[in-house]
């Protein structure tokens, strides 16, 4: 299995229509929801993707501050449903927190949940923000991740 990280201009046309292709079929056939997926934030976020040999089994955008919020946050989060249930979705979630966390220095980090994931994601730290709501006829929530800095020593 590979990690890849890659802005919006170093994916091959074949790797973007991969992605987009996934999301689809995830977001819009799957949860039978009729929306417009593709939303302009792509060309501005980082994409990671989990791959066996060719085939991608998981992804998230990992969106810089201002590009959505004001804080970095996470979305378009899909598994391959052959590979729901392997552990593919929480290693997917710790490398997207270790990029945001330890390489872009992120203080804190947004995403939309989708209801029943809510638990997931309390598992890794990020708590509500905001009741339940309808987004595009699927019950969500908004949940933060906030990171405690620790106090150097100069400052007791």
């Amino acid at each position: 299995m590979e990690w890849e990280l890659h802005t919006f201009e170093e994916l091959t046309v074949h790797q973007l229509y991969e992605i987009l292709m996934a999301r689809n079929a995830i977001f819009v056939v799957e949860q039978e929801c009729a929306y417009q997926e593709i939303d302009g934030h792509d060309p501005r976020s980082f994409h990671l993707t989990l791959k066996d040999g060719e085939r991608l089994i998981a992804y998230a955008r990992l969106l810089p501050a201002g590009v959505k919020y004001s804080v970095p946050s996470i979305g378009r989060i899909i598994v391959d449903p052959a590979y729901r249930g392997s552990g593919s979705g929480r290693k997917l979630l710790e490398k997207s927190l270790d990029i945001m966390l330890n390489e872009w220095g992120a203080d804190e980090i947004n995403l939309q949940a989708q209801v029943y994931l809510r638990e997931f994601y309390r598992s890794f730290g990020f708590e509500e923000t905001s009741g339940e709501y309808l987004d595009d006829g699927i019950p969500h929530v908004d949940m933060k991740m906030m990171v405690k800095k620790k106090a150097s020593k100069g400052s007791e």
